[in-house]
C-alpha cells in the first residue's frame, strides 16, 4: 500500500473529477498511473526506433567504409587522366 501526499489544488480537482465522472479518487489515480507508466514503457530510444532500417537500404559492399579512401582517389585519377 502507498499513500501519497497531493498539494490542495490537485486534491481540488480530483475531488472535482472524482465527482463528474463518479469514480472513487483511488480509481482515477490508479488509471493515471497505468496510463503514466505505460507511456513510459512504450518509449523507445532511438536506436531502438531505427533498428529495422539499419543495413536495410545498404549496397550490400561491407568494405565501403574501409575503401572509400581508395575508391575517391580512383575517380580523381580518372578525371585528371581523361583530359
Amino acid at each position: 500500500m502507498t499513500t501519497v501526499r497531493l498539494p490542495l489544488e490537485i486534491e481540488q480537482k480530483l475531488d472535482s473529477l472524482s465527482k463528474l465522472q463518479h469514480k472513487s479518487k483511488t480509481d482515477l489515480i490508479k488509471e493515471a498511473l497505468e496510463a503514466f507508466l505505460h507511456s513510459e514503457e512504450a518509449e523507445k530510444d532511438s536506436y531502438e526506433l531505427g533498428e529495422g532500417y539499419f543495413g536495410q537500404y545498404g549496397s550490400g559492399d561491407g568494405s565501403l567504409s574501409v575503401t572509400y579512401k581508395e575508391k575517391v582517389k580512383g575517380k580523381i585519377r580518372a578525371k585528371y587522366n581523361s583530359r
